[in-house]
């Protein structure tokens, strides 16, 4: 049986990356995938270093999903989640859960100690207390950023659209030695959203799928726009039909643009361990891991390469 070499690819969420906060971005994608990927290189699965990578991000300000997530309406944080197996098609998600650190942690265990997919709101609340999943403040998840961007938006004249650019939903794809691929997707939402609203990343075959026979992707940018055209099953339905990662992403996202007028981004690996990140808005950081060399960026056409050894040594003194 030939060994797979592992790839995992990560990204941070596709939209208008400030400049402010590029840096910050940059550095939380490749934590997250030179995370993922040392799971890997010691024999772990895909799964494992999925929700690894995407915990490193939950944790990571920078990001909506986790602490950093948006607010709703009502001014509190509602995070929504989903983790997909390839090798059996197995997944766990959550939709609108408050006052837990990690979102991702959850919807795994959904996946492995239920016989559901989904658990919403007050059921997942209920679900993580029996799991044992210490609860925390709401107010612990929320950055002066966010608070500020929420007040922005109360007022008469804003236009929350404007801001939306900016959506940061954070997710991770791979493969192991093994051939197994998996995805994970978390995210706060939209900013100001409608109390209860679900977007695309707790959605199957939307914010993300993995399936074995073809590969795995993960999703971010516009929502709703996410959900008509099954954005995440629709890439994989092109790679069965025999097209690389990168075209596969690339005539999907076309298709969402000029159907739905949506944008976005989406992070792919294939069976065979080819991987691609693609998006249709102005930037999506992101960064990947194969044959110990690090590849990252955020703006199109930006790609810069390490090796893995130097992008640890460098990540031990900070970047």
């Amino acid at each position: 049986f030939d060994r797979m070499k592992p790839v995992i690819v990560v990204h941070g969420g596709a939209g208008r990356i400030f400049k402010e906060r590029e840096e910050g971005s940059r550095t939380g994608v490749v934590r997250a995938a030179l995370r993922g990927y040392g799971m890997l290189k010691q024999g772990g699965s895909a799964l494992d270093a999925v929700e690894e990578a995407v915990r490193s991000m939950e944790d990571d300000p920078h990001f909506n999903a986790g602490c950093g997530s948006v607010l709703n309406e009502k001014g509190e944080v509602e995070m929504d989640a989903i983790i997909m197996d390839g090798k059996n098609l197995d997944s766990g998600a959550v939709s609108a859960v408050k006052c837990i650190a990690n979102p991702i942690k959850l919807a795994r265990l959904v996946m492995e100690k239920t016989k559901h997919m989904l658990l919403t709101d007050s059921g997942a609340h209920l679900f993580a207390q029996a799991m044992g999943i210490p609860e925390i403040p709401g107010e612990k998840l929320i950055t002066e950023r966010s608070r500020e961007r929420w007040k922005n938006n109360l007022e008469p004249d804003s236009n929350p659209q404007e801001f939306q650019k900016d959506l940061g939903t954070v997710g991770a794809v791979a493969i192991d030695s093994e051939g197994n691929v998996a995805c994970a997707t978390s995210t706060g939402g939209l900013s100001n959203k409608l109390t209860g609203r679900v977007g695309d990343t707790a959605c199957i075959g939307s914010g993300g799928y993995a399936d074995n026979h073809s590969g795995a992707t993960s999703t971010t940018g516009h929502g709703e726009s996410i959900m008509k055209v099954v954005l995440a099953r629709l890439i994989l339905y092109h790679m069965e039909q025999g097209m690389s990662p990168g075209m596969a992403a690339d005539t999907a996202l076309d298709y969402m643009k000029t159907r739905v007028g949506g944008l976005g981004g989406v992070i792919v690996v294939n069976n065979s361990g080819e991987w691609a990140a693609r998006f249709s808005t102005k930037q999506m950081s992101w960064a990947t891991v194969k044959d110990d060399q690090l590849h990252y960026g955020i703006y199109a056409g930006e790609r810069h390469t390490k090796s893995v050894g130097e992008a640890l040594a460098s990540e031990s003194e900070g970047f």
